[in-house]
């Protein structure tokens, strides 16, 4: 009787192992066909015998133009805060970047925590896009908002291959965001609860960081948030050398203009419903224009825009010398009076000083000078000096900028 049931219980054990193996081999050949991208880090990203006392992040960023945001070192852990992340913000953000195989710090909520070096990450905004390239790590960009409008060319080839998932604009699919549970999305912020994408997602437990580029009032100031994104990556180093090479190239080209007696008057925008959007006096294109060599026909003492009516501008700029980024479709002067007969009037249009900064537009309309545009500040001012002293920069070609025949 006993070797029946020793027997019995032989049998039910290769049973069981028979389903655990059947088993392995399904969900193995389940994982292979589902396509989702794993977020997981490779080992070798991360630190396996720790040590409090060793720093591990030799490699740290300086801050000298951007204002939005800063970075404290700790051995290992760094301490980003987003100081001013939309206009007339009255809370900032910080994220606590933790090195992969190490102890986080107390007292900071989950949703801070973010283990670094990031391996996968979402963008959903197209001005994040010109840091990955610079950076070398377009390979690990697995979503964007909006595949149509993308001109960042190591980004169009990554899309062509159908390696990048679109995710949508103001209704970003929080489903997909989980299944492809990247590291990192970044996004930006307005302070409307309605549209910003930041609260669900992080309610939806993904990591979530804001991008405040825009809200910087120099044009060295938003290309320098280069070092935001390299910071998750810790690209330090890498940002450092990109981005001094750009700044001082910056520097370079401004000094031609330093001595510049006679500089063109300038308006830009357009009407738009009934509302001119002219750049404050503080503002960037107010900066990039002095830089050119030329003076900003602005408004008030602020950094952003100002809403005026069309009367406003025109008795303002009526005998300005040019006039500047207008409507993204207007391409010849033709386009401008079919919008407004009432341009015409104006004389930088007279003179055919008309310029407008949609020289890159991909076949969806996408403009590389919202996207390329704010990493390389130095190519936008060789365009400008360009425009309003070609003497100064006699083999420039015109880049992002356009004049209109």
């Amino acid at each position: 009787m006993q070797f029946f049931q020793l027997k019995k219980t032989k049998l039910l054990l290769l049973f069981c192992q028979f389903l655990c193996v059947a088993f392995l081999i399904i969900a193995c050949n389940s994982t292979q066909n589902t396509p989702i991208i794993s977020s997981s880090k490779p080992s070798q990203d991360c630190v396996e015998n720790y040590n409090k006392n060793v720093d591990y992040f030799p490699d740290k960023a300086v801050i000298n133009y951007a204002t939005g945001f800063s970075v404290e070192y700790h051995n290992n852990y760094k301490i980003v805060t987003i100081k001013n992340p939309w206009q007339n913000a009255k809370t900032n953000f910080q994220y606590v970047l933790v090195e992969c195989g190490t102890p986080a710090p107390s007292g900071f909520q989950e949703t801070q925590l973010i283990t670094v070096p990031i391996n996968t990450i979402v963008s959903l905004s197209t001005t994040h896009l010109p840091h990955l390239a610079k950076l070398g790590v377009v390979d690990k960009l697995v979503g964007v908002s909006n595949l149509k409008i993308v001109n960042t060319t190591e980004v169009v080839e990554k899309i062509k291959a159908e390696k990048i998932v679109e995710l949508g604009n103001n209704d970003v699919n929080v489903e997909r965001l989980l299944e492809l549970n990247p590291d990192l999305i970044t996004t930006y912020g307005t302070g409307n609860q309605q549209t910003d994408n930041h609260p669900k997602l992080l309610e939806a437990g993904l990591k979530v960081a804001i991008n405040a580029e825009y809200m910087e009032n120099t044009s060295l100031g938003r290309s320098e948030w280069l070092k935001f994104t390299a910071l998750f990556f810790n690209q330090e180093a890498k940002a450092e050398k990109v981005f001094s090479k750009i700044s001082q190239n910056y520097q370079k080209i401004a000094a031609k203009t330093k001595t510049i007696k006679k500089r063109p008057k300038v308006f830009t925008g357009f009407n738009f419903k009934g509302t001119w959007y002219a750049p404050g006096c503080k503002s960037y294109v107010a900066q990039y224009l002095a830089d050119a060599g030329a003076e900003l026909l602005c408004v008030d003492d602020v950094d952003g825009s100002i809403p005026l009516s069309f009367e406003d501008v025109f008795e303002r700029a009526v005998t300005a010398d040019y006039w500047l980024n207008v409507s993204q479709s207007w391409q010849s002067l033709k386009d401008v009076v079919t919008e407004d007969s009432r341009y015409s009037d104006f004389q930088a249009f007279q003179k055919g000083n008309v310029y407008n900064n949609n020289a890159r537009l991909n076949e969806n309309g996408g403009n590389d000078y919202w996207e390329s545009g704010i990493s390389n500040p130095d190519i936008v001012l060789a365009d400008l000096i360009k425009i309003f002293h070609p003497e100064l920069l006699p083999n420039h070609q015109l880049f992002f900028y356009q004049k209109l025949n």
